[in-house]
């Protein structure tokens, strides 16, 4: 079956006064048709901006793609040119941007703003494109008597229902979310996910969700991702990382979040901070943190390990117990 998303060996770099940021060293990833991915890692692990990477809004100065290709069913999309780009941004690739406070125009109504984009790809008249973008807004959950309304006189979960609307109007293949929920309150949180997995059941959308939260992935994910200092550290599918996990830092995310079955009076921690992405250390960038760490592991990064067809780990941990 062939990839909708593949990404060979992506690095982006932000260079500024203070050094070389090193956002994303090294990314390889693969997703199919209709697929959820869960992409996991603390502030700073590099997923907006992998995020970012493939919709090409890495803002350049400061950033740059240094390396690497990210395939779009078959087209690299780092090799288009700005006219292409635009013609896949919004159509065949959709992005949910992280705050829904700032991303909608607040001079504009929010029907406008959905059917600016139906109107920008899919070549209807005014009056056709605002009949579809009322369409989309009652499927997101909201009247189409509020078309003409403005950005100010919705809540945030109702302004992040319209940045749905915006984001699925043209049916894309590829729903990127960066934590669509952040900005939300518990109640809302589950509205808002259980509204987007309809629709992408409904389009056949594959998703890329961005989240630190694992009860998130858990509940909509079909494989995951865990990335730290701009490295997959883990990959397997969700039943995989969930229950079979192997790299030390994935067994830290796991062991901080409360258990209602297990009697625990406090949660297990990660020791110390995520690098500085300006000073990454030597070997795997995991070591300072590690329990479990070696000499080689402060020397040399260690290469992916397949466990399973789905399951691969990056730790060394992991090379010995293949050896033995």
């Amino acid at each position: 079956m062939e990839h909708l998303l593949e990404i060979k060996n992506l690095t982006i770099r932000f260079d500024t006064n203070d050094g070389s940021v090193q956002a994303v060293n090294g990314i390889d990833l693969n997703m199919h048709g209709g697929e959820t991915l869960g992409l996991v890692g603390e502030t700073g692990a590099g997923k907006t901006t992998l995020a970012k990477g493939i919709m090409r809004l890495t803002p350049c100065p400061p950033g740059k793609i240094v390396s690497g290709e990210i395939l779009f069913e078959g087209r690299d999309l780092l090799k288009m040119s700005d006219n292409e780009i635009r013609q896949i941004r919004g159509k065949h690739i959709s992005m949910i941007f992280q705050d829904p406070m700032t991303s909608l125009n607040p001079v504009m109504t929010v029907g406008a703003q959905i059917a600016e984009v139906i109107a920008t790809h899919e070549h209807l008249s005014e009056g056709e494109a605002r009949k579809k973008a009322e369409s989309m807004l009652e499927m997101v959950g909201i009247t189409k008597e509020r078309y003409g309304e403005y950005p100010h006189q919705f809540s945030g979960g109702m302004k992040q229902r319209v940045i749905i609307a915006i984001a699925l109007a043209c049916n894309p293949q590829l729903l990127i979310a960066d934590e669509p929920t952040t900005a939300l309150d518990v109640t809302i949180q589950a509205q808002v996910l259980e509204m987007m997995r309809e629709l992408k059941n409904k389009q056949n959308t594959a998703m890329l969700l961005i989240t630190h939260d694992l009860g998130i992935v858990a509940q909509n994910c079909d494989y995951t991702a865990i990335v730290y200092a701009g490295k997959i550290i883990e990959y397997g599918s969700v039943l995989e990382v969930f229950k079979k996990h192997l790299h030390p830092y994935t067994e830290g995310l796991l062991g901080s979040i409360p258990n209602m079955a297990v009697d625990v009076k406090r949660l297990t921690p990660i020791e110390g901070l995520m690098p500085d992405p300006t000073r990454l250390p030597e070997g795997c960038a995991f070591h300072p943190r590690c329990q479990y760490a070696c000499k080689r592991c402060a020397l040399e990064a260690p290469e992916p390990v397949q466990i399973s067809e789905t399951h691969y780990v990056r730790c060394w941990r992991q090379h010995e117990e293949v050896k033995q």
